[in-house]
Parts: structure tokens; C-alpha cells; sequence
């Protein structure tokens, strides 16, 4: 028979070795960030301020800053599947190589399909992976 004491040591002893066998998910994700706005983990041009960032709404409806250009578009989640359909973009007058970075994003996030979050990353994959913070000031 085991005493009370050693019964103890011996269940606390369990919950470690499961615990340590199937730690579970270290952030749980929290699912596409609709209602958010998010920035492009990326560095800033030279010579601008400016970083892309995305505000999402909650139906998905996106309103674009990038680098130099600006304009709508809108997310379809299902899922982990992503699609993402730009609309018109504003030509601001950009200088040649900024337009065509905001090109290239455009691009990329079109191309997008599958998304995953982990904490306050948003990473959409598709031809090029793209890397967002979700702005949480």
C-alpha cells in the first residue's frame, strides 16, 4: 500500500512526465486578425518613412498603405486558405523604384495562399513569404 505522502510524490511526478511528453501549443493562435491593423516586418526604404501596413476590417475589407501607393482591397479566410483580390490603387506620384516595390507586394499578396498566426505574426505564404505585426498600441 502506498502512503499517503508517496501517492502525492508519485501523481505530481505523472503530471510532470505528461506535461513534458505533450507540452501543447506555446501561444495558442488566435485566429485571422480581422478588425486589426498590421505592418510589414520589413525595414524601411531609403530616403522614406514609410513601412506597408494593412488595415483589416471586420469583413475582411482591407485599406492598403504601402510604400508609396495607397488603396482597398479585401481578404477571403477559410481556414488556414487565404485569398487576397486588390483594388484600383491611388498613383501618388511615386518615385519609379518605390512603385515598383508597391507592385511587387501588391503581387505577392495576391499570390498568397495559406496564412498562419503566431502571437502577434501574421505570416501569409504563397511565392514569397510575407511577414506582419499586428499593431497592438
Amino acid at each position: 500500500m502506498i502512503s499517503m505522502p508517496g501517492f502525492l510524490k508519485l501523481a505530481a511526478a505523472g503530471v510532470l512526465v505528461a506535461a513534458a511528453v505533450n507540452p501543447g501549443p506555446a501561444r495558442a493562435n488566435d485566429g485571422f486578425p480581422f478588425g486589426l491593423e498590421m505592418t510589414l516586418d520589413v525595414a524601411r526604404q531609403p530616403g522614406s518613412k514609410r513601412i506597408p501596413s494593412l488595415e483589416i476590417g471586420d469583413a475582411g475589407e482591407v485599406i492598403l498603405e504601402l510604400w508609396c501607393k495607397g488603396g482597398k482591397g479585401q481578404f477571403s479566410v477559410a481556414g488556414n486558405t487565404v485569398i487576397f483580390v486588390a483594388g484600383p490603387l491611388q498613383d501618388r506620384a511615386c518615385p519609379p523604384a518605390r512603385a515598383q516595390a508597391d507592385d511587387d507586394l501588391i503581387a505577392a499578396l495576391s499570390e498568397a495562399a495559406t496564412w498562419r498566426r503566431q502571437g502577434d505574426f501574421v505570416t501569409l505564404v504563397g511565392p514569397k513569404t510575407l511577414r506582419f505585426r499586428i499593431n497592438t498600441n
